[in-house]
């Protein structure tokens, strides 16, 4: 009935570059569920439309960057 969005091929770098100290509960949340557990420290995760809505609601704290399925930039 209603088409499935399929991930794109690539994946996100995301580096944690702000505290979450005095943030709201939910963001320390978002962040831990992304694995990042202290400040500069860098994940990567899949490229879906999931993980893009974690990364919006904590835009402020972290920096993103786009790479490649085999783990380089494109």
């Amino acid at each position: 009935m209603s088409e499935q969005v399929m991930p794109s091929d690539g994946m996100l770098r995301i580096t944690l570059v702000r505290s979450t100290i005095g943030r709201p509960g939910d963001q320390e949340r978002t962040v831990k569920a992304l694995g990042l557990r202290r400040l500069h420290h860098t994940v990567e995760r899949p490229d879906t439309p999931s993980i893009r809505g974690m990364v919006t609601k904590i835009r402020h704290l972290v920096e993103v960057e786009e790479i490649g399925q085999s783990g380089t930039d494109s």
